[in-house]
């Protein structure tokens, strides 16, 4: 296998001159991007990245599930090709660079090894991944997961946003359902190159993380359920307050994390609160527990001690609670050769670089199931994402890529 020399980069400018193109699909209301999965925006974004793929001489296929895979040929037939990208879809307030990179990145190498006339054994194919973010239709990374098995692709259709629209009509609407049996095709690996969306390479001025795992989630939906009453005329000994116990419960979901700190986190991140009146104490709660660790043992200890120890507190407060697992997925150990290789290829370049454990969920953790997996990571200024105000430096853009670079085309391997 055939190493590339140091001086084998990406452009930089093309790369950058891309993600501000795609930024200007869907813009935000405060210099993001509301890009969301199977709207027109989205349909507008995906129509750009064909044509730049068909530009760079890419073949497109399209799966039922919308994902779509931009292929650069290789010269062995026989020889299974190595995929790489992420997902163009954003939150309703994201970034410009949550998950854009990785796919823009993709195309970018290809344009790179274009510019070069350099040839590789196997294909190397651009990828776009449907609804990763998962906020219009949930759960996220819902189309890798399909690809992957994890999910049903009647399920998936099934899935409903906030006006009752499914997600498998939306996907014909906008004409993206493609006739390809999703998760049919077979890998030789998978990388994706992400923004980190935390502060721990900023932080220790590192220009590459190295991804080794990625954290195990745990979703639970909580629903409280007490009395409506009048806020002013009902005696305090007499309120049975869904909004109290709750407020009670998120603290002790703080003290669970923190008791597993600094391998765990925890928090509530959707609130739902009945009749939501100012002067009609809550009757009904509903809120989603989100739990992440990269060891499962604390995942499942966590659980159980939420379960446990909110039954008390409602128990004590005369209010009823139910708990329903709504998401999740166990830690990810990532492959150790594609792993070695995102190493390898930012010491060879002269990166800083640090081994890191992945916060966030990415369809790399979905992927890494049906192949060889690894993910690299680019800082982003203060870890800020799922935020307009997401921003990342030009040259961490250019740093990312030039790692992806380096270790997609050595797994691709070179043809003198």
């Amino acid at each position: 296998m055939t190493s590339l020399g140091q001086n084998l980069k990406i452009d930089g400018d093309r790369l950058w001159g891309s993600l501000m193109d795609m930024a200007r699909i869907g813009p935000g209301v405060a210099g993001g991007n509301n890009r969301q999965t199977l709207t027109d925006e989205d349909g507008e974004g995906r129509a750009l990245f064909q044509k730049w793929c068909e530009e760079a001489g890419c073949t497109m296929g399209l799966d039922q599930m919308g994902n779509m895979f931009a292929m650069r040929a290789g010269t062995d037939p026989d020889a299974l090709p190595v995929y790489v990208g992420s997902h163009l879809d954003t939150q309703p307030t994201g970034g410009k660079y949550d998950g854009v990179l990785g796919v823009l990145a993709g195309l970018e190498l290809i344009r790179s090894l274009n510019d070069m006339n350099i040839k590789t054994k196997h294909p190397i194919v651009a990828t776009n991944f449907t609804n990763e973010e998962g906020t219009r239709y949930a759960p996220a990374m819902l189309s890798s997961g399909v690809f992957a098995g994890i999910h049903t692709q009647d399920w998936a259709y099934a899935r409903e946003d906030a006006e009752g629209k499914t997600f498998g009509d939306e996907l014909k609407r906008i004409g993206w359902r493609g006739a390809e049996e999703t998760g049919a095709r077979k890998m030789h690996a998978f990388f994706e190159l992400h923004i980190e969306q935390g502060p721990i390479l900023e932080a220790e001025g590192k220009d590459i993380g190295v991804v080794t795992h990625g954290q195990g989630l745990s979703w639970t939906q909580v629903t409280i359920t007490g009395k409506d009453a009048h806020t002013g005329s009902t005696p305090m000994p007499m309120r049975r307050n869904a909004g109290l116990a709750m407020a009670r419960i998120l603290e002790l979901v703080d003290e669970i994390a923190w008791s597993h700190a600094p391998h765990a986190v925890g928090a509530a991140g959707h609130i739902d609160v009945y009749p939501n009146s100012r002067n009609v104490i809550p009757g009904k709660v509903v809120f989603t527990v989100d739990f992440r660790s990269p060891d499962l043992d604390v995942i499942t200890d966590m659980e159980k001690r939420l379960r446990e120890k909110a039954s008390e507190i409602a128990a004590a407060m005369e209010v009823e609670i139910e708990f329903e697992k709504v998401g999740g997925f166990d830690p990810v150990a990532f492959d150790e050769g594609c792993v070695s290789a995102v190493r390898s290829a930012a010491g060879r370049l002269g990166y800083s670089h640090l081994d890191i454990i992945s916060g966030a969920g990415h369809d790399a953790c979905w992927i890494n199931r049906v192949a060889p997996t690894a993910m690299v990571m680019c800082p982003c200024v203060d870890g800020l994402s799922h935020n307009e105000a997401e921003e990342i430096s030009k040259a961490w853009a250019e740093a990312g890529a030039n790692v992806l670079f380096h270790a997609v085309v050595e797994t691709a391997e070179i043809v003198e």
